[in-house]
């Protein structure tokens, strides 16, 4: 049984997980207006996977015979002083995310209330692919730097990228 301090932090991340959702947003309108179509794609994307991951929250919430609290959250930010910061930024923007997960892990694992731990883990590994993800493409735009058949390339790779929910 969820304890009102536990629910209040799956509350707090599912809200978490929606401004993720504008984060990337915010991210890929950034990448549309300097023309970067591949990397807008690729927030655009992001942005979807954050909703999804706000949603599994929403359900389990409710599937527990609880009520899920929609709550807003800060604007995010729209400035960028460049595609790379943009994604260093998104980088840390889920490490936080990533730490967020592993505080309500640690919550959920002090009650012992092991529906929500079993139900983290999934979190817990999507987090490492995630950061794994963005710090891969943050090398990548360093090593290409200004090399712009290669920039052009991984641009037509990320534009590729698609989002298919689990069932």
């Amino acid at each position: 049984m969820l304890s009102p301090a536990l629910l209040d932090k799956l509350n707090d991340q599912m809200n978490y997980e929606f401004y993720s959702s504008q984060v990337y947003l915010a991210m890929a309108a950034y990448c549309s207006a300097e023309s970067f179509d591949g990397f807008a794609n690729f927030f655009i994307v992001q942005a979807e996977e954050e909703k999804f991951h706000a949603m599994k929250i929403f359900h389990f919430i409710n599937t527990l015979g609880r009520r899920a609290i929609v709550s807003g959250m800060k604007d995010p930010s729209n400035e960028y002083g460049s595609l790379l910061d943009a994604f260093e930024q998104a980088y840390e923007h889920e490490q936080t995310v990533t730490k967020r997960i592993y505080d309500l892990s640690d919550v959920a694992w002090n009650e012992r209330e092991h529906a929500t731990i079993n139900f983290l883990k999934w979190f817990i590994d999507e987090q490492v692919e995630e950061e794994a993800t963005f710090d891969s493409i943050i090398q990548k735009l360093r090593r290409i730097d200004n090399d712009s058949n290669a920039f052009y390339m991984l641009d037509a790779e990320l534009a590729k990228r698609t989002f298919t929910p689990e069932a």
